[in-house]
């Protein structure tokens, strides 16, 4: 029996959705096991792969409000997994950065999250992951796009 493919757009998004749901569940299960939060796991991800950022920075990486952002940092800074420093050209922004004890973790916790989201996606090959993640760069790109001129056009300037 030959059934149809829905290829409408809410049927790939609900297909995205709930395949993303499953995954942060991947995710969180790897990530709590290793005694750490997701918010927290994700500023200490952003400052590891791309060094130190402006709270603000950290925050559209992560998707964290300020008020989130700021709690997470108190609690990473008791920790003594990061710092922050003053601004170079802003005196109203901190710059976080991470400590060698935040740096040793963060490795640590990466690596066992890494293994863990491979074994998620073992029903890929490389290959058609690589295709998945070409894909979805693309979607995200042109989505985004769209959300800023249209943010452009209500603002009643020019993209």
């Amino acid at each position: 029996m030959t059934t149809k493919t829905d290829r409408s757009g809410i049927h790939t998004w609900l297909v995205l959705m709930k395949a993303h749901r499953t995954l942060k569940r991947h995710a969180q299960r790897s990530i709590e096991a290793l005694d750490m939060c997701l918010s927290d796991f994700a500023i200490l991800e952003a400052l590891l792969h791309k060094g130190p950022q402006s709270v603000k920075e950290l925050g559209g990486r992560t998707d964290l409000t300020s008020g989130s952002m700021t709690t997470a940092i108190d609690r990473l800074e008791a920790r003594r997994l990061v710092t922050r420093t003053d601004h170079a050209t802003d005196r109203r922004a901190w710059v976080i950065h991470l400590t060698p004890a935040g740096n040793g973790l963060i490795s640590k916790v990466f690596a066992g999250h890494e293994e863990a989201m491979e074994q998620a996606m073992r029903g890929l090959s490389k290959a058609e992951r690589a295709t998945l993640t070409d894909l979805l760069k693309r979607l995200g790109t042109t989505a985004e796009e769209q959300l800023t001129q249209e943010r452009c056009f209500l603002a009643g300037i020019s993209a």
